[in-house]
């Protein structure tokens, strides 16, 4: 598969994996809406993570997070923007996720990958701020990862 044909490829694939609709794992902020998702990489085809230079693997999860500008009558327009990222385990422990930028034709999103544990939980902490903007927002959520 061509890298110009992946981004809707992985785009519906995080979206399939997640068990749920896109539209759940959102938060608007006004003009913003923020779309964000993390899983174990073994969800995703060898393909896609060879591409994007993700490490498959059951100990590595991997976010990925989106910025769409609301536009009347569309779902939103793909807005760049400075993403930063953190996780947290339940004994405290942080580490910080190292985003990078994916443009894919019209399409911006942010991804990084982590190491994970079975059973474990960690709690994201995300900071977007949209290019040329002062104000930035704060994404929250938390998912628990299984890789046995």
């Amino acid at each position: 598969m061509h890298k110009k044909n992946m981004m809707p490829f992985l785009f519906s694939l995080l979206i399939a994996v997640s068990g749920a609709s896109f539209a759940e794992n959102s938060q608007d902020f006004g003009d913003y809406v923020v779309h964000f998702n993390a899983l174990n990489t073994t969800y995703l085809p060898p393909a896609a993570t060879r591409e994007y230079g993700i490490k498959r693997s059951k100990n590595r999860g991997m976010i990925n997070i989106t910025v769409l500008y609301k536009t009347l009558g569309t779902a939103g327009k793909p807005a760049a923007a400075s993403v930063d990222a953190e996780a947290t385990n339940l004994t405290g422990q942080k580490r910080t996720i190292s985003l990078r930028e994916v443009r894919e034709g019209t399409a911006i999103y942010y991804i990084g990958d982590f190491p994970i544990t079975n059973e474990e939980t960690l709690r994201f902490h995300v900071n977007v701020k949209p290019e040329g903007q002062k104000e930035s927002y704060e994404v929250n959520f938390k998912q628990q990862f299984f890789t046995e």
